[in-house]
């Protein structure tokens, strides 16, 4: 285990907000699925920015087009269109299922809820929504509202308005169904749940959700913020359920690691908003776009979709053959995976990290969650699970000093 006496780790200490629990690293560079600390060590990225850098940290077609735009044109609202936000747009309407063809752009995963919530609000004129328990929507007041864990609302009170929405069990099929009725705008829904344990929903649930919003004129809403762009085997979860929803939100690894995010919807959907009844400063920058271009054409071109099939059977099939009696289970869909333990997945995390240089993270106190690049190699992957193996068999809990566990207060 290494420590560091550093600079530039003492200086954001000392001006950050204190709502991240730092780890005692700064990290300086990164490539592929590998990144570097201000030593010089290397880790094997799992973590990959929350399932940000799906094609490679610093992948080299995003970073030719972030240079070659940023020297033409970086910002420029939507009220004035841009040569390079028409291209991302087409870019993206080709790849997302059919229908999906009006687009609305933002920044992050959360600002996308955000306008999910208000479009349904005005596309059905109803106000009451289903959520999902284990769910997580993000973290503004308004995404909060969709986000189960009591933990993220609780410190804020009757601030965060859920009273119009409803939680349901993920995957129980007859409690969906009790709870749609037509007073739903929208049920929205992760098709693998991320923070709640990184849990796979069933073909049967999705498929009965997307026949029950049609029955009741509700919109059914998938959040493929995590798991869209490749991760899961597909270019979106969405598609693995045989199904086309009213609208998917998006955002983590569109644009290759620039900050982006997006509602797509249906027309149907998006002509019922008034003109000004949304909107967003950066949304749509042609320097995001630009990065959104060339990473979803390397997306496409390089197959990351089933590479993600391949390498997600192989690195689940790999750590399923741990003999560790602290493993419950390994679930996942592709390169979204999960392995739940008997035990708090705290010290191993830590472990892997300051012992092995791997980075992992937590998905409810129980799992380690591994979300690396979709570029990572099988050779890295064979490392990994050798790694995991190794902390399994030699970390005790109780030893591992408690400042190295806490549990972080931001995992997605």
């Amino acid at each position: 285990m290494t420590t560091t006496n550093s600079k530039w780790l003492d200086t954001e200490m000392r001006f950050d907000s204190g709502v991240y629990n730092k780890h005692q690293v700064v990290m300086v560079r990164a490539q592929g699925a590998t990144v570097w600390d201000e030593t010089g060590r290397s880790y094997i990225d799992c973590v990959a920015g929350y399932g940000v850098a799906n094609i490679g940290h610093s992948h080299p077609d995003v970073v030719r087009a972030i240079k070659d735009q940023a020297e033409r044109l970086i910002v420029m609202p939507q009220t004035l269109p841009n040569d390079k936000r028409a291209e991302f747009l087409q870019e993206l309407a080709g790849v997302l299922p059919t229908g999906l063809d009006r687009i609305f752009l933002c920044n992050s995963g959360t600002e996308a809820v955000e306008a999910a919530k208000k479009f349904a609000i005005t596309a059905t004129g109803r106000k009451k929504f289903i959520s999902m328990k284990r769910g997580f929507a993000g973290r503004s007041l308004g995404a909060l509202a969709f986000t189960w864990e009591p933990k993220y609302r609780e410190p804020f009170g009757d601030a965060v308005d859920n009273k119009n929405v409803s939680f349901v069990t993920y995957g129980n099929v007859e409690e969906l169904r009790a709870a749609v009725t037509d007073e739903i705008a929208a049920v929205i829904i992760e098709p693998v749940q991320g923070e709640g344990g990184v849990r796979p929903a069933s073909l049967e649930f999705i498929q009965a959700a997307r026949k029950f919003t049609q029955e009741h004129g509700a919109l059914l809403i998938m959040d493929e913020i995590q798991t869209g762009f490749c991760r899961t085997g597909k270019m979106f979860a969405t598609e693995h359920f045989g199904i086309t929803p009213d609208g998917m939100t998006l955002a983590k690894a569109m644009a290759g690691g620039v900050p982006v995010g997006a509602f797509a919807m249906t027309a149907a959907v998006a002509d019922k908003m008034p003109a000004g009844g949304h909107g967003t400063t950066f949304g749509g920058n042609p320097l995001a776009m630009a990065a959104g271009v060339a990473a979803i054409r390397a997306m496409k071109r390089e197959n990351m979709a089933e590479q993600a099939r391949e390498k997600g059977q192989y690195f689940m099939e790999q750590l399923r053959a741990i003999d560790s009696s602290k493993v419950r289970e390994v679930r996942g869909l592709g390169l979204m995976i999960g392995m739940e333990l008997k035990e708090k997945s705290a010290p191993y995390i830590a472990a892997l990290e300051h012992d092995e240089s791997v980075l992992t993270l937590a998905a409810t106190p129980l799992v380690i969650r591994f979300l690396p690049p979709v570029t990572i190699s099988k050779e890295q992957i064979d490392q990994v699970v050798a790694s995991v193996a190794k902390v399994l068999k030699t970390v005790n809990p109780r030893e591992v000093p408690a400042a190295e566990v806490k549990e972080s207060k931001q995992t997605e």
